[in-house]
């Protein structure tokens, strides 16, 4: 019988993924994200505000 890590654990390896205009990391499609992906333009909340006050 497998342990309870190997039955939560999962791999995404086909996800899309953007790079931040902030901090230029890459950040992964989020499931919260999936009506507006196109939109999405920064990897977390603390990017978005450093980018708006950047401008």
């Amino acid at each position: 019988m497998p342990n309870r890590k190997q039955l939560v654990s999962h791999k995404k390896p086909n996800l899309p993924t953007k790079t931040c205009p902030v901090c230029q990391r890459p950040f992964a499609w989020r499931r919260k994200w999936s009506r507006d992906w196109e939109s999405v333009r920064y990897c977390s909340e603390r990017c978005r505000r450093a980018g708006r006050h950047r401008s």
